[in-house]
């Protein structure tokens, strides 16, 4: 199959991912890191198609990825949740594919990740600005699976900073006993490793307004890729489970934020798209510019900030609405 762009590591194709995936030998990719297209679920905000059409579109796409990857590689999917057509209740696909993956075609959950996009705008506007029932959305499930239990990776790739908490207890030591938890504390704990284990919450802000590809997508006049993922995600994931050399696939490849990421890394990588449009920017990611990050700390209020302030107490005197919002009233502050 011919390549739409090739690089010293990697290869654009502009293909159905099954019809390229069938030419791949048995188990030769490492790590299939993608975000699958949420067109078959999502019609707007808050409404979408049964999850089972979802299900069925998906098994050959699993059937293929459980083949072509390798006894130790891993398979990421990032997807993004979905409401219920005309109530403010959640689908449930994307559980239903995590629990096909497993059930059906013997993937094993190696862990759940969850993306938290803190620029996440208020959505569905319907039931969060307007009606003011529910929360906003701003998490995306992230499915870390394998072929096997044991999945080659190491948390030493990904390190964060200590916390201001963590580095007032190594600087005053710590109380080492058993907890109330049951969790015993050892004096290990108190050991500097330089940098803290991550969590499984992510926090990547999705913004990139001056980011290469959109300059070089507007110089050019092409349309960019309406749904990326943040470059630092595949980053992460390549980072955690691959070595140098290793083969990324990316069957779902939007604009090839995979690909870049794989080649800033030093990975084989091959990106596969339908549509061709997307293809022409996506072109426009190579070759890589390695760029210095500039990391942003995010924080998350704790749920009791605002409780006992003027605001707090404003809104307390207000009743809940009876019919839990199904009637829609006049918006307020």
């Amino acid at each position: 199959m011919k390549a739409s762009l090739q690089t010293k590591l990697g290869n654009i194709y502009h293909a159905n991912s099954l019809d390229y995936m069938q030419y791949l030998p048995n188990e030769t990719v490492n790590l299939i890191m993608t975000s699958p297209p949420f067109g078959l679920v999502r019609k707007k905000d808050y409404g979408n198609v049964d999850a089972h059409e979802y299900l069925d579109w998906f098994k050959p796409f699993a059937e293929q990825f459980h083949r072509i990857l390798a006894s130790n590689g891993s398979l990421v999917i990032d997807i993004g949740g979905a409401w219920l057509a005309g109530q403010p209740t959640r689908s449930l696909y994307h559980y239903e594919l995590l629990i096909m993956l497993c059930k059906e075609f013997g993937f094993h959950l190696a862990q759940d990740f969850f993306w938290w996009n803190p620029a996440k705008l208020p959505t569905p506007a319907e039931w969060v600005n307007i009606r003011r029932i529910r929360v906003k959305d701003a998490i995306n499930c992230v499915w870390w699976l394998s072929k096997t239990p044991w999945p080659k990776a190491s948390n030493r790739r990904v390190l964060i900073p200590y916390s201001d908490a963590m580095k007032g207890l190594l600087k005053n030591g710590y109380d080492a006993k058993l907890r109330p938890s049951g969790h015993d504390i050892s004096d290990k704990f108190s050991s500097n490793n330089g940098a803290a284990i991550p969590p499984n919450l992510i926090a990547i802000a999705n913004t990139e307004s001056n980011s290469p590809y959109l300059k070089k997508c507007k110089e050019k006049g092409i349309k960019p890729h309406p749904a990326r993922f943040p470059i630092d995600l595949p980053e992460m994931f390549i980072r955690m489970l691959t070595d140098e050399g290793d083969m990324v696939l990316d069957p779902f490849g939007g604009s090839c934020v995979t690909g870049e990421a794989a080649e800033r890394l030093n990975r084989k990588w091959a990106c596969v798209e339908l549509e061709e449009d997307y293809i022409e920017g996506a072109k426009l990611r190579f070759p890589v510019q390695h760029i210095v990050k500039k990391t942003n700390n995010y924080t998350i209020s704790h749920p009791a900030s605002l409780w006992g302030s003027e605001l707090d107490i404003l809104s307390n005197e207000e009743q809940l609405p009876a019919d839990g919002g199904k009637t829609r009233r006049p918006i307020t502050k």
